[in-house]
């Protein structure tokens, strides 16, 4: 497996649990270019792993009674978000809006080299604004793609529900009592806490630029969060296995629409069919110079890699160490 991942990246880090053969396989350096090897319990970013800690939250408010899914995001984020009347809570979580996505704008994603401009503090009403700027791609629950918008939105519908910001809300109700000590939201702070594995991206002029600090507010709750393999085993444990919402709030987080490739969404969460047969659940997360997949088979046996440096979405690199850990074993 180490060897499938780490060819074209700085770093590698894989984890497997049991059933099956277990265990944490590292190849290259945290740092770039150096000798020291990984240890395993590196701190990296997530990207868009944020989404499902953001939709449990959401799920344990619907649990809760203070939210329902199949109601109009209007009614709790009054004028917020243009036809907010037809968009329904459900719609937002599983990508079926319709809500232009703010990162295709020029310089507007962290998957993309932004120089100096990479360290710019930005507000999630700012984020919107970009994103509203832009007719939607289609009419709510009619179609699916994936817009980073949605959950800029489910981050401001949860500070609206508990009057508290979405990052406490989830430090409270997830990783307080999981003590998942080794996941953080670092705001406006560029730096990631050590020990880190730091990363790199290659321009397209041939110029290599170190990517490991960069200002993620541009994320906020679409994907700012930094975890390690650990924390995020712990939380597709948690989750999956029912001890973070209801059987039936977890039933509807699995109730999915296509997205191609052999991947499926639900409400903040991924399915991925294997090709041997049977579902993973979890999400995947892409930051410039950072790549990170976690997914769990409903026997408890769960993969998290990370990818540092490589180019593009790793997808490859992810099949072929499905296929080893669920496949051959």
């Amino acid at each position: 497996m180490t060897a499938s991942t780490g060819t074209s990246t700085s770093a590698t880090l894989l984890a497997v649990t049991e059933p099956g053969p277990a265990g944490t396989w590292t190849s290259g350096s945290p740092y770039p270019g150096g000798t020291a090897k990984p240890l395993g319990t590196e701190h990296f970013r997530i990207g868009s792993i944020t989404k499902t800690f953001v939709a449990t939250a959401i799920l344990q408010l619907v649990d809760e009674g203070s939210i329902e899914l199949d109601e109009p995001i209007e009614t709790y984020l009054p004028t917020v978000v243009p036809n907010g009347a037809n968009v329904t809570v459900r719609q937002v979580l599983n990508h079926t809006s319709g809500l232009y996505d703010y990162m295709k704008g020029e310089a507007w994603s962290t998957n993309r080299w932004r120089g100096d401009a990479r360290f710019t503090t930005y507000s999630p009403d700012q984020l919107l604004a970009e994103a509203f700027r832009h007719e939607p791609y289609f009419a709510p629950g009619t179609d699916f793609r994936y817009s980073n918008t949605n959950y800029i939105v489910a981050g401001k519908l949860i500070e609206a529900v508990t009057g508290q910001p979405y990052s406490t809300v989830i430090e409270h109700r997830i990783l307080g009592p999981l003590n998942l000590a080794g996941t953080s939201f670092p705001g406006a702070t560029p730096s990631l806490p050590e020990p880190a594995v730091h990363a790199t991206a290659k321009l397209e002029n041939g110029q290599t630029v170190d990517v490991t600090e960069q200002n993620v507010s541009l994320d906020w709750a679409a994907g700012e969060m930094i975890s390690t393999t650990y924390d995020l085993q712990a939380f597709f444990e948690a989750l999956l296995g029912g001890n973070l919402i209801s059987e039936e709030s977890l039933a509807q987080m699995r109730t999915t629409v296509p997205m191609g490739m052999g991947f499926h969404y639900g409400l903040g969460l991924e399915r991925f069919d294997l090709p041997c047969g049977g579902p993973l659940w979890g999400h995947g997360g892409q930051l410039l110079g950072y790549v990170t997949y976690a997914y769990r088979r409903d026997d408890g046996r769960s993969l998290t890699m990370l990818l540092a440096s490589g180019e593009g979405d790793g997808f490859v690199s992810f099949a072929s160490a499905t296929g080893a850990a669920y496949c051959l074993s």
